[in-house]
């Protein structure tokens, strides 16, 4: 984010929550905690440094510069690049700074060959492509890969890493199981080959509902930010776990309506009795979506209030009649925060299911939109 702020509201970030998540999906040293995309939006060094602190030995990224921000920080991890190197600059950075690329079809490995040494050779990760369809060696391909890596001494292959495409989805579970034996069958060629592969295909889904297709490595995400991946399907597969991520903007004024009165464009919204009104300082360019209006509520005073007429670029109303008393500078948590007793806080899988997505997508917007505070 610029260092220009565009609007009041606060993304606070729990460290310690994401710690304690991270410590309750098994041993650290077979765990490799995906921090890419700025840690979903929760920050890329501060999360990288949290993690580093309860023994994480490995963390996978998206990009090489997510990467070498960790490395120019000092975190001396292994990392893995789940995207691979894209241009000059990311090779080298690769090379040079002991940068994992993953390489998915023989181009990229001719060019991560092209950028080893035979003293110093790039060390890669071998996307397998088992059923999502996106990126990898097909089955097909793998005794021409190991064909062409026996005859490479400029590149060392360690790790083989495949995506599940549904295992977050109970009702898919033969698919899963497919991606397995498919998985299975290309490492067990891999490893044959390079005895000192690792492999890795777990995510949060797998780790908390398969147990015995983890591998050598899993790849935890949404998890260690408190999400239960299955979403509402089910509830008991990660009971323990704390969202980290919590969202709050102030109240910036209060003024009483009558009953018959609009708020906010469109007229979506008219009062049907006299209501008091707050005006909070958030709005769909900090990513609280438009598609929201009229369809969430937010905590104030510990106790939940409907957001009423259209979201505004920077703002929203609150219909806070029922609420106690308010004042401007009051705090309303869209996401998180303090409750009232027998109050329950609105928590980013809620708002995903209103807006038909996942909690990945309201996580990654509001905690690259908003400025972030960091508790220990």
């Amino acid at each position: 984010m610029n260092d220009s702020t565009f609007t009041p509201a606060r993304c606070h970030i729990d460290l310690g929550a994401i710690r304690r998540n991270f410590t309750r999906l098994g041993a650290a040293s077979e765990l490799m905690p995906v921090i890419k995309s700025d840690a979903y939006g929760h920050g890329l060094l501060p999360v990288a440094q949290t993690l580093s602190d309860v023994g994480a030995q490995c963390f996978a990224v998206g990009v090489i510069d997510e990467g070498l921000t960790l490395r120019n920080a000092g975190l001396g991890q292994r990392i893995v690049a789940l995207l691979g190197a894209n241009g000059e600059a990311d090779w080298h950075a690769a090379h040079t700074h002991n940068i994992i690329p993953a390489i998915g079809d023989f181009i990229q490995l001719e060019c991560a060959a092209a950028h080893g040494d035979a003293g110093h050779p790039l060390s890669i990760a071998l996307q397998c492509e088992t059923g999502m369809g996106r990126l990898g060696f097909t089955e097909e391909e793998i005794p021409h890969l190991i064909e062409c890596l026996r005859g490479m001494t400029h590149v060392h292959p360690i790790l083989a890493v495949s995506h599940f495409a549904c295992a977050d989805m109970p009702e898919q579970e033969g698919y899963t199981d497919i991606q397995v034996r498919r998985f299975a069958a290309i490492t067990e060629a891999l490893c044959t080959a390079f005895p000192h592969m690792q492999r890795s295909l777990a995510n949060s889904a797998a780790i908390l509902a398969r147990k015995g297709i983890q591998f050598e490595m899993s790849r935890p995400g949404l998890a260690i930010y408190g999400g239960n991946p299955f979403g509402s399907a089910r509830q008991d597969a990660c009971p323990d776990l704390e969202w980290a991520m919590s969202v709050c903007a102030p109240v910036l004024s209060i003024r009483d309506f009558a009953s018959g009165q609009s708020i906010s464009y469109g007229c979506t919204f008219t009062t049907c009795r006299p209501c008091r009104i707050a005006v909070v300082g958030i709005g769909y360019a900090a990513g609280l979506a438009r598609a929201l209006s009229n369809r969430t509520t937010m905590l104030v005073n510990g106790r939940r209030v409907p957001q009423v007429g259209r979201v505004c670029m920077g703002l929203t109303m609150l219909d806070i009649s029922d609420a106690g008393p308010i004042q401007p500078g009051d705090l309303a948590w869209v996401m998180g925060g303090p409750v009232a007793e027998g109050q329950h806080p609105v928590t980013p899988q809620e708002l995903a299911d209103a807006l038909g997505t996942i909690p990945y997508e309201v996580l990654c917007l509001m905690g690259s939109l908003i400025p972030r505070v960091f508790h220990a």
